[in-house]
């Protein structure tokens, strides 16, 4: 997927609402995961990205920086994300639990 004509997300834009869903994307623009939800708001927010498992089953919950994130909307108007973890260290970090 090219994203060089995506729109990046503004900090304001960083929140639970806009963000809850989006698909998250590794270097290679394979799919991570998506955004389970958001503690906080902006760049000092907690996303929580369910990783891996098929149709929510077995999935793990990592709780990321927003800021390490690149969220952006496409040209559908979809706000999606880049990562530049893969799928294996995000389903090494740590599960989080609310």
């Amino acid at each position: 997927m090219d994203h060089s004509n995506h729109i990046r997300l503004q900090d304001d834009e960083l929140t639970d609402a806009v963000l809850t869903g989006a698909t998250v994307y590794g270097p290679d623009d394979e799919n991570l995961g998506h955004v389970a939800h958001v503690h906080g708001s902006g760049r000092e927010a907690r996303v929580v990205v369910e990783v891996g498992g098929f149709l929510g089953i077995g999935s793990k919950p990592v709780a990321v920086p927003a800021g390490q994130l690149d969220f952006m909307r496409d040209e559908a108007g979809t706000v999606h994300a880049v990562s530049t973890w893969t799928k294996d260290q995000l389903k090494d970090m740590p599960e989080h639990r609310d």
